[in-house]
């Protein structure tokens, strides 16, 4: 049996942290062809040219396709969904895969979508199913599920919200989340050795900020003055470490409002660009995770390290009991992370379990990847039968 092609498109350092291990098991299968193209933040020295990451670990790029704008605004963003799709068009048109593998909520994700669609290339989506009422990464994710022929979801719960979209249960696969086999597959540094990579010294408690624009509001930053607000107050007797937001529109504000920060304050630092390992590696020492990121939701629980989720970006996800919800609001941000420092709030998180899987999934999607029966038939959906279709989820 001749390999099938399978190629994957990434757009940017937080999908790629998900793939990594997809990729790994993809590109040692005897089964496949694994055809890489790197989209949008991955080619921009802005935010750290994260496609040299790609190449450093080994993996070799088909194509990179330049797509993203120098600019800070939603209508720089919605330019960027049309580049990516003209590229995308004469690249898929001249090497039409077997299947096309996309990952999450990026909003760049629309366009291999789209072109996947017109061309005849059917989809594959992980992570469908789940929720971020509060930012466009929820109608985006939702209108992906629509456009793909197989589902690769994190959770039960997420599988059930697929389905009751009206996708057939056959192409409906709970995997989990691959960005957790890092923390079982990735030889991560110890706390020594994440001090001298990142130059970062261990001592007072460490809070980990990742937060990105609010997309879903008229205005991306509103947020904004009240968590640097509570990070002044803050930063008088802890470590704050940056990470760099999300390409959205604000994010060029958020990022040098955060330099404005360190600059001011000699116990913060911001990382234009933590790949995976250290990535994980620093996430694993600190002793909280602070902002509106998926990361704090997802990842958290495996570590048992409390996550302050800010605001409503994240609404509608699973939750573990490590996540301490806040509304936007100085004060109650630093109550809440107070909470979250407390030895006994830390000693709660005990056996906790991940609702987002164990750290295996990769194995699983690839093994789906691999037997997925092609032709025309995988592209052929059928419509929902209201009376078919039983609601399941708590309103």
């Amino acid at each position: 049996m001749s390999q099938r092609t399978i190629t994957v498109i990434t757009s940017s350092r937080a999908d790629y942290g998900h793939l990594y291990w997809p990729l790994v098991e993809l590109q040692n299968h005897p089964d496949i062809e694994l055809r890489l193209v790197a989209i949008g933040p991955h080619l921009s020295p802005e935010f750290g040219r994260t496609v040299t990451v790609i190449e450093g670990d080994g993996f070799l790029l088909d194509a990179k396709i330049e797509c993203l704008l120098s600019s800070d605004s939603d209508v720089a963003m919605a330019k960027t969904i049309g580049i990516a799709t003209m590229g995308l068009a004469d690249y898929l048109g001249d090497n039409r895969p077997d299947l096309l593998l996309v990952i999450a909520d990026r909003y760049e994700m629309l366009a291999p979508a789209a072109v996947a669609l017109a061309l005849r290339i059917p989809l594959v989506h992980i992570e469908g199913g789940e929720a971020s009422e509060g930012a466009i990464d929820h109608a985006v994710r939702n209108a992906l599920t629509m456009m793909s022929h197989v589902h690769l979801t994190p959770t039960e719960l997420s599988r059930e919200r697929v389905l009751i979209m009206g996708e057939n249960p056959a192409r409906v696969h709970c995997v989990g989340a691959p960005s957790l086999d890092h923390l079982r597959r990735t030889p991560l540094w110890s706390r020594e050795e994440t001090s001298r990579e990142l130059d970062l010294t261990f001592g007072d408690p460490m809070i980990l900020v990742g937060y990105h624009p609010e997309t879903l509001a008229e205005d991306t930053l509103a947020g904004a003055d009240e968590v640097f607000a509570a990070l002044e107050i803050l930063a008088a007797s802890r470590q704050i470490v940056f990470c760099f937001p999300n390409a959205d529109a604000g994010s060029r504000a958020l990022i040098e409002r955060s330099r404005s920060f360190c600059g001011a304050h000699p116990k913060a630092s911001l990382h234009v660009n933590l790949d995976p390992k250290r990535y994980w590696s620093l996430l694993r020492q600190v002793d909280l995770l602070l902002g509106n990121s998926s990361s704090g939701i997802m990842e958290t629980p495996s570590l048992r390290i409390p996550a302050v989720n800010i605001g409503d970006r994240q609404q509608g996800r699973e939750r573990a009991a490590n996540i301490i919800d806040v509304e936007s609001e100085r004060t109650k941000i630093v109550a809440a992370v107070e909470r979250g420092l407390r030895p006994e709030f830390r000693a709660s998180l005990e056996g906790l379990s991940n609702p987002y899987g164990d750290g295996r999934a990769s194995q699983e999607i690839v093994e789906i990847l691999a037997q997925i029966e092609l032709g025309p038939d995988l592209l052929r959906k059928k419509a929902v039968d209201p009376n078919a279709v039983t609601p399941r989820l708590s309103q």
